[in-house]
């Protein structure tokens, strides 16, 4: 950075931003922009801004400035449904187009923030997001950044991903008989319907069952033949000898992905895919009972994947950091990540 007159200024680049007052009318802002090419037609400006000398930015071959540099990464980060602003001293903040899935490598992230002059945040991978929310940020410390360093960010990065939520058709089957014979009133259908709307979801309806695998089986089949694109059952998921629903989900389903989930509360929660009334597979979800009296549970976990058309199964068993509710009172959800980090 080197100082010179106003006339020798023109035809380079700002080293940092010019803020220009207005008592008048009352305004403070950067009027000259860092990186900003000075021409003839400033000068009478600047003057005007009580400026006689300026701090010029030259760059060598081999120096981005950081508004380029950062514009560069962004490219390299951006991915499906995502967009991005114009740079600003070197920061550029990354937005969701649509409500959906956030999926990155976050060891991705890692390696490019092993460089000290760059920062690189993002919100937490395989969570709900939605349209306009930023996702991720970042911004480079200094003025200059070497090309090498920012070419080994571009090769370390890996795109930022939001798989829009598709609008499911759900079916809810009620497990235990004290349920079915209606001596206990369930208390679950309306804040499944409400879960589920969140992405678009709609409950087709809702069956009750006795502890029998066949009728917990025929449950899930006629809401697959009514074209339920997902089934959830609740309750009757644990060891006890009453406890037939698992049996019931493995009469109907092509293939289990998976029975038990490190997070709490909900550990018993299973997932299993059956062929769907259009031949696709459904998912034909196992939840504990106590999706009945708590908020959150490893159901709320599993939601966002099945409704963005993601098998859950590679990820479940990294569930477990960050896999405990902490019942923040009052819950912040959506905001609030709950198995990723409450």
């Amino acid at each position: 950075m080197t100082i010179i007159t106003l006339e020798e200024a023109i035809g380079k680049p700002l080293a940092h931003d010019l803020t220009k007052i207005d008592a008048k009318n009352h305004t403070k802002g950067a009027r000259f922009k860092k990186g900003q090419i000075i021409t003839e037609e400033d000068l009478p400006v600047l003057r005007e801004m009580g400026r006689e000398n300026l701090t010029i930015l030259e760059l060598s071959a081999d120096e981005m400035h950081e508004d380029d540099a950062a514009e560069a990464l962004c490219l390299a980060l951006l991915g499906k449904n995502c967009s991005a602003g114009r740079p600003e001293e070197g920061r550029i903040t990354i937005k969701s187009d649509c409500d959906g899935l956030i999926s990155y490598d976050p060891h991705a992230v890692h390696r490019i923030n092993e460089d000290p002059d760059w920062v690189l945040s993002t919100v937490a991978p395989h969570r709900q997001v939605f349209k306009g929310q930023a996702v991720a940020g970042f911004r480079i410390r200094p003025l200059v950044m070497e090309r090498h360093r920012v070419e080994r960010a571009i090769t370390t990065a890996s795109p930022i991903d939001v798989k829009p939520f598709k609008p499911l058709r759900a079916g809810l089957v009620t497990t235990g008989k004290e349920l079915a014979l209606g001596r206990v009133e369930d208390a679950f259908s309306d804040k499944f319907r409400q879960k589920i709307s969140v992405f678009g979801g709609e409950m087709i309806g809702q069956r009750f069952s006795t502890d029998d695998s066949e009728v917990i089986a025929d449950a899930i089949d006629a809401f697959l033949s009514e074209g339920a694109q997902l089934v959830v059952c609740t309750g009757g998921m644990s060891v006890d000898a009453d406890d037939r629903t698992p049996g019931g989900i493995a009469k109907v389903a092509r293939k289990i992905a998976f029975r038990g989930a490190p997070i709490l509360p909900g550990a018993m929660l299973m997932l299993g895919w059956a062929r769907g009334a259009d031949g696709r597979d459904a998912a034909v979800i196992g939840s504990p009972a106590c999706v009945v009296h708590d908020d959150r549970t490893a159901l709320d976990k599993m939601l966002p994947f099945i409704f963005a058309g993601e098998d859950p199964s590679p990820h479940v068993r990294q569930w477990g950091v960050g896999g405990l509710c902490e019942r923040c009172e009052p819950c912040h959800w959506p905001v609030c990540s709950f198995a990723s980090g409450c």
